[in-house]
């Protein structure tokens, strides 16, 4: 029988996977279950999806889950040092801001204590989390940002020994600060069936998406800042400003059974950003928003600023859907700290417009290296896979030094992408291209393995179009895989394409 795994727990909550084999994000058929514990109501249930979160569970109570067709688990719940209600600080629903109850509630949680948000919506200005504690967010519960950002707070670029607080894109800037924010927290949860809605939908957020407004860049919903061993457990996230959940600088990251959205036309609205983190885990997380999904990057090099360049390392994500996006899971294109060793698997990508993209230019420095997708459902994508080294970003993106197609000199700002591993894939309704690898002539990407790659139909209503954002490429439709600068093997000949990427004149 398959043994469930223990995902993510609290002291209220925890995520289990049922993984049966071949499944991806959704169990079908569904399997019924049953947990138990001393002294206590049985409780049962169906389980829809292969990551199951189960919430108003006993602190410190020993539980057994028995599911139809898997071997039984049995787990203890976190202890809890004490639960506050957010209630008992003054806060009320009909209020417009309840931060100050907020701040009052987060300052008396003891170490291992629970702030509990009952059911209904409170709206409040930023909240900050602090180090060994959870944030239980209660069925029909939301926290939500005002219409009103009049005086919102704002991260600094750096704090005062310098170190980086604010961000955007890869670079210490001022920004507004997060709905909920933490800032080298330890052995944090947020947990619950509750929803945090950042507001973007509220306002101005989305009609500025490049600028500033008092100096300062636009908001995410959760931002997290240095922290260590943080879990985010069973709610949603919805509606940001910008970049949906940001981790910065974070070690021990486990993000479980999550739904993460916004509408498929708000700009720059990232499902979940890792930078310069390290030891991730993602796992059962829906995604549907207006830009990659998951986007995983490491700061940008830029003149007399590279201290804040980090590795990003050791990344799983399994199980995950990912309904709309730019990408399904993105690398780039600010990764000049690096990137190493991501692991995808058992996932599925319905309508993104691309699967695995990994994007990078002249400038960056960096790596990228390990990636391995495997065991993954693809429909509706315009283009699978994709490695582009000429990325136009930024104001120079265009520039000739960074589109020219001669070879440049190889220095430390010279991005190198290797070690790419894709199999046991299937692709639907394929528009562009089932590939597209557009290395640098000085520095052409090298080791991708390709194999058990499946091209199962192609969309009848695709219109050509690039499939990179680089100067230069030619449209496609209906191609296999391209390649130009980059060493390709595969087990299958056939889907290899003999036309070139560059455009011809």
């Amino acid at each position: 029988m398959t043994q469930p795994f223990t995902v993510a727990l609290s002291a209220r909550s925890v995520a289990l996977r049922l993984a049966r084999p071949g499944a991806l994000f959704r169990l079908d058929p569904p399997a019924p279950w049953r947990l138990t514990a001393p002294g206590l109501p049985d409780r049962e249930g169906l389980a829809v999806t292969v990551v199951l979160a189960l919430h108003d569970l006993h602190p410190g109570t020993r539980y057994t889950f028995e599911a139809e067709g898997f071997a039984a688990l049995k787990f203890q719940t976190r202890p809890c040092a004490g639960l506050l209600n957010l209630r008992d600080f003054g806060a009320d629903p009909d209020a417009t801001d309840n931060a100050a109850a907020f701040a009052a509630a987060i300052a008396a949680v003891p170490a291992g204590g629970t702030l509990r948000v009952p059911a209904g919506r409170w709206t409040t200005g930023p909240i900050f989390l602090h180090s060994d504690m959870t944030l239980q967010l209660d069925e029909g519960t939301t926290l939500a940002a005002p219409a009103d950002r009049t005086d919102w707070p704002i991260l600094p670029a750096r704090d005062a020994a310098g170190r980086m607080l604010g961000s955007w894109e890869g670079l210490p800037e001022a920004c507004h600060a997060a709905l909920v924010t933490a800032i080298g927290a330890r052995g944090l949860t947020i947990a619950g069936p509750g929803r945090l809605d950042g507001g973007g939908d509220r306002g101005d957020w989305w009609h500025w998406p490049k600028d500033t407004r008092r100096g300062a860049r636009r908001a995410r919903t959760l931002h997290l800042i240095g922290c260590e061993d943080v879990t985010l457990l069973g709610h949603s996230v919805c509606n940001s400003p910008s970049w949906t959940v940001h981790p910065q600088g974070c070690h021990g990251l486990t993000v479980a059974a999550l739904s993460i959205e916004a509408p498929h036309d708000s700009p720059n609205t990232d499902g979940l950003n890792p930078e310069s983190c390290s030891e991730v885990v993602i796992e059962g997380v829906r995604f549907s928003v207006g830009d990659d999904c998951i986007a995983i990057k490491a700061g940008k090099r830029a003149p007399g600023c590279t201290d804040p360049l980090a590795p990003t390392r050791n990344v799983t994500i399994r199980h995950c859907l990912m309904e709309r996006g730019h990408g399904g899971v993105v690398i780039g294109s600010e990764m000049s700290g690096s990137v190493q060793d991501v692991l995808v698997e058992h996932c599925e990508m319905i309508g993104t417009d691309r699967g695995l993209r990994i994007k990078t230019r002249r400038g960056r420095g960096g790596r990228v290296s390990g990636i391995t997708m495997s065991h993954v459902r693809m429909d509706g994508v315009l283009t699978a896979f994709t490695a582009n080294a000429f990325y136009h970003c930024d104001a120079d993106g265009h520039d000739a030094w960074v589109q020219d197609r001669a070879p440049a000199p190889v220095d430390d700002t010279t991005p190198h992408v290797s070690d790419i591993s894709i199999s046991d894939v299937t692709i639907a309704n394929l528009s562009h291209a089932a590939g597209a690898f557009l290395g640098l002539p000085e520095a052409p990407i090298r080791g991708v393995r390709i194999s058990r790659v499946q091209i199962l139909s192609l969309d009848p209503a695709a219109t050509p179009a690039p499939p990179l954002m680089a100067d230069h490429v030619r449209a496609m439709r209906h191609e296999a895989i391209t390649a130009e600068w980059a060493d390709i093997e595969t087990d299958d000949p056939a889907l290899l394409s003999a036309g070139p990427i560059t455009a011809t004149d």
